[in-house]
């Protein structure tokens, strides 16, 4: 993701277009953060068109799916007129609120390698999956295509559900998408159904049909229908020309080489080899940086047993390994490798060792939360970081999380210790306090965060599966691993600053 950013990123920037998917979500939340630390302008665009599942609690939401082709198309016409990064992210942003998508399959894809499942039978046929061959939201016996067609037409269009700002008397795109084994006579066939019914039923104008394979699910025999609310700058970007090969209507010309080069990042910012390299000699603000990244990742690596006894109960078992994985590879390169004297720099290296170890989401969040404490630390052109600063680091990072993951307080995770930190952080040192003394008050707050998260109904990850009585016998493994290196390393300035007094 990050090479296919540096080979189309110009001077106005990029634009990522992601379908809503946890993991699309933060590996390209990841790629973003990644670009933006080389010098890249990047923003998201998130794109949840599902309208086959009811609303759901907490932070998964309704799946990406072939309405994002329509988002993809108006976003690139759009960048074509010059617009900037900000003013094409808001048209696909307004277009992903305009479109709604549902699927219908006759068959599961085959997965290579493996044997195609038979979970659908004979006779039968799948509403509302997703486009990883994932299971939908109901089996049926098939039925005719205009009453296939009317059932998804009803479900996309439920004023009951609002899944899209449709009403009868408005313009609307239909686009009719094969899921990668449907011959084109029977998409034109669904396409047929459905016009006349979105005319007649529903009292809408339909004034562009797209009818092929934009979103496939490797051999699915299937397909979705996709509605998007028309206006005219819409239709103007729908029918702006493009060289794209399999776009309906597209025009002749060039189409871009099956190679492209793909520039070299530039290493570390520009920054040379020697200063991504231990200093000879420690400055004061580096030498309390190695004191507190020791204790952080001390306190993680005694606290592995626990993490993964919290995590057995409400997740995979795995919690504090991962995070113990990362403690020591942290301890290990911070020996030669982290320019300690150059906070920035170093919390950038913490993300680099944490990205090469640690697997799973655990190392996507903190990789995103290091590379945008990174980002944020080298806006200040100043060697020395103040108190301030950092708390606005810590800010920034909970902000990158929340962003790309989707979480935020009350979800039981990792956040739910962060979040009071930085509040109270920011509060005390508003007021005039000691930055020591601050920077304790919230490690106090991150712990009780944690502990907190007991009486929380997860809302995210893998807990989110698990009964709220044994939620309720243990904390978040993740929010009690951030809230012990946060308050290890407060502990660990705290003396350190009576060591010299």
């Amino acid at each position: 993701m990050v090479s296919g950013i540096r080979a189309v990123t110009g001077p106005m920037g990029c634009l990522l277009i992601v379908t809503n998917y946890t993991g699309d979500r933060l590996n390209f939340g990841l790629a973003a953060e990644l670009a933006k630390s080389e010098g890249y302008k990047v923003e998201t665009v998130i794109v949840g068109d599902d309208c086959a599942l009811p609303p759901l609690r907490g932070i998964v939401g309704r799946r990406g799916l072939a309405g994002t082709i329509l988002v993809n198309k108006i976003a690139g016409a759009a960048a074509a007129t010059g617009l900037s990064l900000d003013e094409v992210a808001a048209e696909a942003k307004r277009a992903s609120e305009m479109v709604g998508t549902m699927g219908v399959a006759l068959s599961v894809c085959t997965l290579p390698g493996q044997v195609t499942s038979d979970r659908l039978g004979p006779g039968k046929m799948e509403l509302g999956l997703g486009i990883h061959g994932e299971p939908g939201a109901a089996v049926a016996d098939l039925q005719p295509v205009e009453v296939v067609v009317s059932h998804v037409l009803h479900q996309i269009l439920s004023p009951d559900r609002n899944y899209v700002p449709i009403t009868p008397g408005n313009r609307v795109v239909l686009l009719v998408n094969g899921l990668g084994a449907t011959p084109a006579m029977e998409l034109m066939i669904v396409a047929g159904k459905a016009v006349p019914q979105l005319q007649l039923e529903h009292g809408l104008a339909v004034d562009r049909v797209y009818t092929g394979s934009f979103m496939t699910s490797l051999d699915m025999a299937g397909f979705s229908i996709s509605i998007m609310k028309a206006d005219e700058a819409i239709l103007q970007r729908l029918d702006a020309s493009t060289k794209a090969p399999h776009w309906p209507v597209g025009v002749d010309g060039n189409r871009p080489p099956a190679k492209i080069p793909v520039p070299l990042p530039l290493s570390h910012s520009g920054k040379s080899d020697d200063s991504l390299s231990r200093p000879q000699q420690l400055s004061e603000q580096g030498h309390l940086l190695e004191v507190a990244i020791k204790a952080a990742v001390n306190a993680i690596m005694d606290l592995r047993d626990n993490l993964n006894e919290w995590d057995g109960r409400v997740g995979d078992g795995d919690c504090g390994s991962t995070m113990y994985r990362g403690a020591t590879a942290i301890l290990e390169d911070m020996k030669k490798h982290y320019p300690l004297n150059d906070a920035a720099e170093t919390v950038g290296e913490i993300g680099s060792s944490i990205r090469r170890v640690m697997g799973g989401t655990s190392g996507i969040i903190y990789t995103i939360f290091c590379k945008a404490a990174c980002a944020k630390l080298k806006a200040n052109t100043q060697s020395v970081v103040t108190s301030k600063q950092w708390a606005e680091a810590l800010e920034a990072s909970i902000a990158a999380v929340s962003k790309y993951g989707g979480a935020s307080a009350g979800f039981r995770t990792l956040l739910d210790a962060l979040i009071p930190a930085s509040a109270v952080l920011q509060e005390r040192l508003n007021a005039g306090d000691d930055p020591c003394i601050a920077f304790l008050l919230s490690s106090e707050a991150a712990v009780a965060g944690a502990e907190s998260t007991r009486h929380m109904q997860a809302q995210a990850g893998r807990s989110a599966y698990i009964s709220p009585d044994i939620l309720a016998t243990v904390p978040d493994p993740g929010a009690m691993a951030a809230a012990s290196w946060y308050r290890a390393a407060a502990l660990a300035i705290k003396n350190q600053y009576q060591v010299h007094e």
